[in-house]
Formats: structure tokens, sequence, C-alpha cells
């Protein structure tokens, strides 16, 4: 029988947004001692990362193992979940410039420098580059460089190897099993920590940047959020429309979306989310290949927020933004969002290949970069839980049934071989 969880006093969900509450106050009235926090965060986040890969490659591993044999499904499910990013992408970049046309925040902006960019940031993408690092030549530095686009080809290589292999692959399947048990018991433990963290990463933000920076770029920080609010909209009606409860899946999903915003990692969201989403009876094989992809290819709220970007700095630098030229924007957004996936800074990569396609210097970035922080606290709540609606619209259109709730490796800390027989 799985092993209940033991409750709490005060449920995580309402800790977490405590700790944000208090980090913010803390944040500002003691600045000098909040600065000092970093450290915290800092720890927390790294902690979750350490656990990353290991559970992106044993649970795509196994989950491509336990679908070996339904090479059908699992070509069907990997196609619809690419569609949908592609279409899903496409919706965000149209939004972002709608908002941008209607409210034309970059209009009389003051162009003064926020912040430094990274030196020498890229402006192109090297397709072949691209194909070619995502075949590792060397498995162990991929993960040792935490580089989870080879990581996630080799394990699903490796899970079609397993299945084809017949009964000899039961020792390693049980290993891996064991493995990802153990990593979703130590989630368990470090997601424990969060409250403290959060307090900690919202105290040291709001003491080291304030609201003077936000003042300044109010109305674009203002628009970004509207755009997300639209966007979280436009998700609900989605769920609504195969059948679910928004409102439910949006609380199912607090936890990692709360800890998204205040990390403002994916990585260090995405052990969290995996876990909740088999909490939520997605079976561990559809959680395990879709999320992985989502966290690479889907990310919604943050090429919504590319978009908005480079409109506000055309806008700024008096560029039209004539039909050809908005154009080439969601074309070439669309393809950068996807080609910097696996690039260190990848989103500032996007935008400005996006900038120099339009004539925009890759300079532009320093004045929008000093809000980026906040920016990117509410895009990557968003990435999450579009990533969630993702894997829901992928089980409804490939007739994927949920599984019984809670009997899952988030409830019981174990994984019974069979699973993946």
């Amino acid at each position: 029988m799985p092993q209940s969880r033991t409750k709490r006093p005060i449920p995580l969900p309402l800790q977490m947004l405590l700790g944000l509450v208090l980090g913010i106050l803390f944040g500002f009235l003691t600045p000098h001692l909040a600065q000092t926090l970093q450290p915290v965060g800092t720890a927390f986040v790294q902690a979750i990362k350490m656990i990353v890969v290991p559970l992106v490659f044993t649970a795509i591993t196994l989950g491509i193992y336990q679908m070996g044999n339904q090479a059908k499904q699992l070509g069907k499910i990997s196609a619809i979940s690419m569609v949908y990013f592609f279409v899903a992408t496409v919706v965000s970049i149209v939004i972002g410039l709608a908002l941008n046309h209607v409210f034309r925040p970059g209009l009389g902006a003051n162009l003064a420098v926020t912040a430094k960019i990274p030196k020498d940031i890229n402006t192109t993408v090297d397709w072949t580059k691209f194909f070619l690092e995502m075949i590792p030549s060397n498995v162990v530095a991929a993960m040792s460089g935490s580089n989870l686009l080879p990581v996630l080809v080799f394990a699903v290589l490796l899970g079609m190897a397993l299945a084809s292999v017949g009964a000899r692959a039961k020792p390693l399947i049980d290993a891996l099993d064991a493995l990802m048990a153990a990593i979703f018991k130590l989630t368990g433990w470090i997601i424990a920590l969060s409250p403290i963290a959060i307090f900690a990463i919202i105290a040291w933000l709001f003491a080291t940047q304030g609201i003077s920076t936000i003042l300044s770029l109010i109305k674009l920080v203002g628009v970004m959020y509207l755009g997300l609010a639209l966007l979280l909209v436009i998700f609900w009606v989605l769920l609504k429309a195969i059948g679910e409860n928004p409102l439910k899946v949006t609380r199912d999903i607090g936890e990692p979306m709360i800890l998204a915003f205040t990390t403002r990692s994916s990585e260090a969201t995405l052990p969290l989310h995996m876990e909740k989403l088999v909490d939520m009876g997605v079976p561990k094989a559809i959680a395990s290949v879709v999320l992985p992809l989502g966290y690479a290819f889907n990310r919604d709220g943050s090429i919504m927020y590319f978009a908005l970007a480079v409109g506000y700095l055309a806008d700024a630098y008096h560029i039209s933004l004539d039909w050809h030229t908005l154009l080439s924007i969601i074309i070439v957004t669309t393809l950068a969002s996807k080609g910097s996936a696996n690039v260190p800074s990848g989103g500032l990569v996007a935008i400005a290949m996006v900038l120099t396609t339009i004539g925009i210097p890759v300079e532009a970035l320093a004045l929008i970069a000093g809000v980026d922080a906040f920016l990117d606290m509410g895009r990557t709540a968003i990435n999450v839980f579009s990533n969630t609606v993702a894997i829901k619209l992928v089980m409804k259109l490939a007739g994927v049934p949920y599984e019984q709730a809670g009997a899952n490796i988030a409830a019981s800390g174990d994984i019974q071989p069979k699973e993946f027989a």
C-alpha cells in the first residue's frame, strides 16, 4: 500500500506564499541584511539542479523502455507534442506583438542603460552545430555540464535499446527504478525547505534591485504581466475544451508554479513538476517523455516576452513595424526560440537574433536588462503551466488514460519494477 504523505500544519503552497510575502517585506525594510541571504537561495537552487540530470536520464530511459513495444504510440505522442509546441510558440509571439501594438510601451521610452549584458553574445544559431551537439560524443561530459538535450537524446536511444533486448534488460531497469524512487524521495526532502529558500531569494532580489528600476520601465512590466494573464486565460479555455477543470489543474500545479516564480529557473522546477504530474495521474511514461521536451522547446511565457521586448525596443529606436518586419519577427523568433534551447543565456540569444534581423543593435538589450529578473519570474511560472497544458492535451489527443490517483512514485516513494516491464 502506498504510504500517505505527512500532513503539514500549514500546506506547503501557503508556506511558499508566506515566504514570498515576508521576503518582500524583509528586502525592503532591511536591505543590507537581506543582501547577505543570497547564498541560502543559491544553495537551494543548486540542490535542485543537482538532481535534474539524473531525474531526466532515469525518467526518459524508463519512459521510453515502457513504451518500447508501442513505437506507434510513442511516435504519435512525440509528433503531437512538437506540433503543439510550434503552434503555441506562434500564438505567444502574436500575442506579444499585438500587446505592443495596442499599448506601445516603447514610445517615448527613456533610453538609459539599466544593466549590463554578456559580452560577445551570439546573434545567430549555427544549426549544423546545434544538431551535432544533440548527439553526445561523451554523455558523462554532457551530464556534468547539465546539457539536457544530448542527455535526452541518449536516454531515448538507451530506452529503445533496453526495450529491444528483452529480459536481459531487467537488472538495469530494476536499478533505474530504485534510482528514480530515490531521486523523488530526495526531491521531497529538498522541496520541504523551499519556503525558507523562497524567503531568502525574494528578500535578496528586492534588496538589490528595489523598485526604482521597475518604475523606470513600469509600462513594459505591466504589459508583459497582462500578456501572461492573457496566456493563462487561453490555457484555461483550452483545458476546459478538453474536459479538464482549469481551477483544479491550477491548484494542483501551484507548488511548482510558485517555485518557478521565485527561483526564476525552469531546471529548479522540473523535479517537483514531474512529481506533481505523476501525482495527478499522468502516466510516468508520458510525463517522462513530454515534460523534458516541453522544458526545452515549449516556453510560451518567455517567447511572448521575446516578441514584446523586440517590439518595445523597435519603438524605442523608432523602427517602423510594418507587416514585413512583423512577419520577420514571427519567423525568426520561432526559429530562434527552438535553436537557442541548448545555448547558454538562450533567451538573450533569441532576442539578440531578432534584433539584428530588424536592424536594432544588440546593445539595446541593456535598456531592459535591469528589470529582467522581475519579468523572468512571471514568464517562468507560465512556462510551467504551459507544459502542464501540453501534457494534458497530448494525453487527450493520443487517447492516453489517466492512472489511479495516488498510485505513483510521489505518493509511495517506491516504484515496482513491473510498472516499467
